[in-house]
């Protein structure tokens, strides 16, 4: 057995279809398109939405809502898991690289730190926002709220 003698195994392979090929094929005339309409035309594409002729749903239902280009979307991070987080590392700076070894964000994510839950300990955090009461927290136990990428 060599190269030149392999087949494909029996009934594995079928004949194309060959339609428009006259009538004596017996896919000639119509070339199994049905008659008439849209779909019997050659380039055929249906419409997104198109439910035949009925009023699409999307031109049913009123247009509402804005989504501001200019939004950014951050990452919440509570007071409470920077705390579980410091005490579990031992560490005094959570910074966003910390956060990341931690799967607490990925990499193109914007952290916000937020003031739920308490926080006892002196730690240094670095993040794309803070909220007001979050900052105060912090500085409060003697650490340092600094804002990143501005």
């Amino acid at each position: 057995m060599d190269l030149s003698n392999l087949k494909p195994a029996k009934g594995s392979v079928k004949k194309e279809k060959r339609i428009g090929r006259g009538q004596g094929s017996g896919r000639g005339g119509t070339s199994t398109r049905g008659n008439k309409g849209d779909k019997a035309r050659s380039g055929y594409k249906r419409k997104i939405g198109f439910e035949g002729g009925q009023m699409p749903i999307i031109r049913r239902l009123p247009k509402f809502g804005f989504n501001s280009p200019n939004r950014i979307e951050y990452k919440v991070i509570n007071l409470e898991v920077l705390e579980n987080l410091a005490e579990a590392n031992k560490i005094e700076v959570i910074d966003f690289n910390t956060l990341r070894s931690a799967s607490l964000v990925s990499k193109n994510d914007k952290v916000k730190i937020l003031a739920n839950g308490n926080l006892t300990k002196k730690i240094e955090v670095h993040a794309h926002a803070f909220s007001k009461q979050a900052k105060e927290i912090i500085e409060k136990n003697g650490g340092k709220a600094i804002i990143i990428g501005q």
